[in-house]
């Protein structure tokens, strides 16, 4: 919204509610006063489980008078919602373009096709962030005119601190080969994989953990409890407030993502404004936005012995891990939040 500004008039129109509290498996759905994350003035209206805020918030936007309206998008239970909205700015002559994080649901249920085609139609066109969306998206509309922009990265984290400070300040020693395994926990993003795989390193390699369990954490720590290195695992299994993020990737070497499914990954942007490389699996937009940049290391399976294979292969060659630097600082020159503006108005422009 900020680089947007820069030359546009711009209003945010934001949820009054996302999920009701018994379909949330977090803590909290709203930035609550304490938390430092990055603030964005907004108009809240819209209630995903109170249909009658539907028509209030496309009114709200038609009486604003808008030329283009921006709807992101990650999970069909925002189709209904957003789905009726956006026909209804379509049907007035308001330009509307989805930012689709996903098409198809890491975790998919038997409605997801039918709810995203229906949220779909109230689109004049979709940005995609890497080719594997851009497939689902393709899987359920062919007619639909669409662009593949990069995720943009975060940069408002901070500057990256010393390491040794950054571990002091998380409390753990320094002198090892540090792991982090960063964001929300869920089944799909392989938490216990890591952890497998880590069981079979030496006592020179240690773990970081930082996100909040969406769901029971009860599996993860059964495994963590029956490995010999577990006083190397430093578990902060909460939300990680934006003021603190810098910390765990300060204090990293690489970032481990196990995912078993992917798109892109909001992650990885983090890890490129820190410039730490990262080990992925080959599922989705990983291969595409990693691998292929050179930016870090790919698994060719999601398991512990093929994780486990390229943290050895990245600790193990100097000249590996410099040339993923050196790929990162190239990437953080191409993926600006302003380029990414510019790209979308004029993809918007020719709808």
């Amino acid at each position: 919204m900020g680089e947007l500004s820069r030359q546009h008039t711009v209003r945010a129109f934001n949820f009054k509610r996302q999920y009701p509290e018994f379909l949330f498996p977090g803590k909290t759905q709203f930035v609550t006063a304490d938390d430092p994350a990055v603030s964005v003035e907004s108009v809240s209206l819209l209630d995903t489980a109170n249909p009658f805020t539907y028509g209030k918030t496309a009114r709200a936007i038609l009486d604003w008078k808008p030329d283009l309206v921006v709807m992101r998008y990650w999970m069909s239970w925002f189709a209904p919602s957003l789905g009726y909205v956006a026909r209804r700015l379509k049907r007035r002559g308001v330009k509307v373009v989805s930012i689709l994080d996903n098409v198809v649901p890491h975790e998919p249920h038997f409605f997801d096709k039918p709810f995203t085609r229906y949220f779909l139609s109230g689109s004049n066109g979709s940005v995609v962030m890497c080719e594997e969306v851009a497939k689902d998206l393709l899987g359920i509309r062919k007619d639909l005119p669409y662009t593949i922009l990069p995720h943009p990265l975060y940069t408002h984290f901070g500057e990256k601190m010393d390491r040794a400070e950054a571990e002091r300040a998380l409390g753990i020693p320094g002198g090892h080969k540090n792991l982090l395994f960063f964001g929300l926990i869920r089944h799909y993003k392989g938490l216990d994989i890591l952890l497998e795989a880590f069981r079979q390193l030496p006592d020179d390699y240690q773990l970081i953990v930082a996100g909040e369990p969406y769901g029971s954490f009860e599996p993860y720590q059964k495994i963590i409890d029956s490995l010999p290195g577990k006083d190397r695992i430093h578990l902060i299994p909460a939300y990680i407030p934006d003021s603190e993020v810098r910390k765990y990737f300060s204090a990293a070497d690489v970032t481990v993502l196990p995912y078993r499914s992917a798109t892109q990954s909001g992650i990885s942007s983090i890890s490129y404004h820190f410039e730490v490389p990262m080990i992925v699996t080959a599922v989705g937009g990983l291969t595409e936005t990693v691998g292929g940049r050179g930016t870090g290391l790919v698994a060719e399976q999601a398991t512990p012995e093929s994780v486990l294979q390229e943290i050895l292969r990245y600790f193990g060659h100097a000249e590996v891990r410099q040339e993923c630097i050196r790929n990162i600082r190239r990437e953080k020159e191409r993926l600006s939040w302003s380029k990414f503006c510019n790209d979308l108005v004029q993809f918007a422009e020719t709808l």
